[in-house]
C-alpha cells in the first residue's frame, strides 16, 4: 500500500483495517492540520489477517497526531504498541474505564507475544529464525504511558479537528467516537452493545454526522429473545457433572468473564446447576474485575451487578501458573472459566490441550468465534485442532450458548442509525465477515435512503 501524507485538502477518512473481517479495526482521519487514528487494532484469526500485523504500516507511525480508542478488546487497541514501536509518540484518548482496561489488556498481549517467541524457538515449529513478538513488554509500557482518559461528551481538540466520546454499550469505557473538521463529521461506531446488557446501562443516543462507519460482526443474524436464557449452558453443566468430568468455557477476560460468572450465579442460586468448585483461571480477568469494581465506574454499571456475582457458592481464583495446570486434572468435577474467549491463546489453551480427548468433559463457547480461531474450528465439529504445533483429538462435547454475546444483533445496529438525530449523507459498513457486513449493507440499501458502501481495505474517501 502507497505511503499516505498529509494536504491541506479536505478531510479524508481511510480504512486500514477491520474491512473483509471482523478484527483489526484501524480507521484514519486525516485533515484539519491533524492526523488522527481511530483504533489500533490487532488482526485475529486466520492467517492471512494475521499476516497483516507483521506487514510495514501504510503510514509512519510518527506521523500520527492522536490515537483514539473506542474500547479495551485486542481487535482495537492490540497493534499501538507495535506503532509506539515505529515511532508514534502522540497522545492515545480513551475513557477512563477504556485506559484501565487497554492497560491490563496490552501487558498481557505482550507477555503473550514474548512468550509465544520463546515457546516457537524452542520448540522449533515456527518458521522464522529466529521467531520474534511483534512486540515487547516494554513497548507496551511505553503504549500506556501515552493514555489520556477522557470523559463522556468531552471534547477533544487535535489541530483543527476535535473528537468526543458517547457511551457504546459493549464493554466498560466503549465508546462510539465522534470526529469534526469545519463542517465535515464522521461518527465511528466502534463495537455497539446491546439494549439490554447483564452488567452495563444502556448506551447513548448516537450524535449527529454526516459520515457514519458502523460495524456489523452480527450484521446477517438476530440473538436469541431471551439474552439471560443460559439453559444450553445449564444443561451441559448438569450432563458434564453427571458423568465425572469438567466444564471449561473460554471467555474473554474483559467483560465476558463478569458475564459469565453472573449467569453462574443466578443459575446456582436458581438450583439450575450443581455446586461445584468454579475456577476464574485468568489473572487478566481478576485484574479486570476490580475495575469493574472500581466506584469511579458505578454510573456504567447496573446496580447489584457486580456484588450477584459473589454469589457463587465455591468461586476459587488461580493466579500462578502452578495452579492453573493442576486444573488440567482437577480431581473432581469442576468449571474452569479462562482466556482468551476464541482459543487464541492464554491459559485455556492448555486446558484445551489436556481435557479436550477426554470425551467426559465438555467445552461451552460463549460468543462470537472468528474464521480461523480454535473457537471456530470447535465450532465447526474439527475432531483435531492444532495446539502448539502438535494437533490434539477432540473427544469432548462442544456446546455454544449464543446469549452470551454483547454485541448487538442486526435489529440492534439499524435501530442505532435510526437514533441518529438526523440522517447520515453516507454510511459505511465495517468489522464484520463478508457475509455478515453485506447483509447490513443490503438491508440498509433497501430501508434507508442513503448511499450504503462496505470499503475495501486501503480505501480513502472524502468526509466534506
Amino acid at each position: 500500500m502507497a505511503q499516505l501524507t498529509t494536504s491541506g485538502r479536505a478531510p479524508v477518512l481511510t480504512f486500514l483495517g477491520g474491512t473483509g473481517t471482523v478484527t483489526g479495526s484501524k480507521f484514519l482521519v486525516d485533515g484539519g492540520g491533524a492526523r488522527l487514528l481511530v483504533d489500533a487494532g490487532l488482526y485475529q484469526g486466520e492467517r492471512r489477517w494475521r499476516r497483516l500485523n507483521w506487514e510495514p504500516p501504510p503510514l509512519e507511525p510518527g506521523t500520527i497526531d492522536a490515537v483514539a480508542l473506542s474500547h479495551a478488546h485486542l481487535d482495537h487497541c492490540g497493534y499501538l504498541p507495535a506503532l509506539v514501536r515505529g515511532g508514534f509518540t502522540g497522545p492515545v484518548f480513551a475513557t477512563s474505564g477504556t485506559a484501565q482496561l487497554a492497560a491490563i489488556v496490552l501487558r498481557d498481549s505482550a507477555h503473550l507475544q514474548e512468550e509465544e517467541a520463546v515457546s516457537a524457538r524452542s520448540g522449533g515449529w515456527s518458521r522464522h529464525d529466529p521467531p520474534l513478538p511483534l512486540y515487547t513488554a516494554e513497548d507496551a509500557e511505553r503504549a500506556i504511558a501515552l493514555f489520556r482518559a477522557c470523559a463522556y461528551g468531552e471534547e477533544i481538540a487535535v489541530g483543527e479537528a476535535s473528537v468526543r466520546f458517547a457511551r457504546a454499550g459493549h464493554i466498560l469505557g466503549s465508546a462510539s467516537t465522534l470526529v469534526r473538521i469545519g463542517e465535515a463529521s464522521a461518527l465511528i461506531s466502534g463495537d455497539l452493545g446491546r439494549s439490554r446488557h447483564p452488567l452495563l446501562l444502556s448506551r447513548d443516543r448516537p450524535p449527529a454526522a454526516r459520515t457514519v462507519v458502523i460495524e456489523s460482526t452480527y450484521g446477517d443474524r438476530q440473538h436469541p429473545d431471551e439474552p439471560g436464557d443460559h439453559s444450553l449452558m445449564a444443561d451441559a453443566i448438569r450432563r458434564t457433572i453427571k458423568r465425572g468430568g469438567s466444564v471449561v468455557i473460554p471467555a474473554f477476560a474483559v467483560d465476558r468473564t463478569e458475564i459469565v460468572l453472573l449467569a453462574l450465579a443466578d443459575l446456582q442460586e436458581r438450583g439450575e446447576i450443581p455446586d461445584v468448585p468454579v475456577y476464574v483461571d485468568s489473572p487478566m480477568a481478576l485484574a479486570t474485575l476490580d475495575v469493574y469494581r472500581d466506584p469511579v465506574h458505578e454510573q456504567e454499571i447496573q446496580v447489584g451487578a457486580i456484588e450477584r456475582i459473589t454469589r457463587i457458592g465455591d468461586l476459587r481464583t488461580a493466579h500462578t501458573a502452578e495452579e492453573s495446570m493442576r486444573l488440567n486434572n482437577p480431581g473432581r468435577p469442576s468449571i474452569i472459566v479462562s482466556a482468551s474467549g476464541m482459543a487464541t491463546g492464554g491459559r485455556v489453551v492448555h486446558h484445551l490441550k489436556h481435557l479436550l480427548p477426554q470425551a467426559r468433559n465438555t467445552v461451552v463457547l460463549t460468543g462470537y468465534q472468528a474464521a480461523g480461531t480454535r473457537g471456530r474450528a470447535l465450532q465447526d465439529g474439527e475432531r483435531e485442532i492444532k495446539i502448539s504445533g502438535r494437533y490434539v483429538r477432540v473427544r469432548a462435547e462442544i456446546v455454544s450458548d449464543d446469549s452470551f454475546s454483547v454485541h448487538a444483533d442486526a435489529d440492534e445496529l439499524v435501530a442505532w442509525l435510526d437514533e441518529l438525530p438526523e440522517p447520515p449523507e453516507s454510511v459505511y459498513v465495517v468489522h464484520g465477515e463478508p457475509d455478515a457486513a453485506e447483509a447490513l449493507a443490503a438491508r440498509l440499501r433497501a430501508e434507508a435512503d442513503y448511499p450504503v458502501v462496505v470499503p475495501r481495505l486501503g480505501e480513502r474517501v472524502l468526509l466534506d
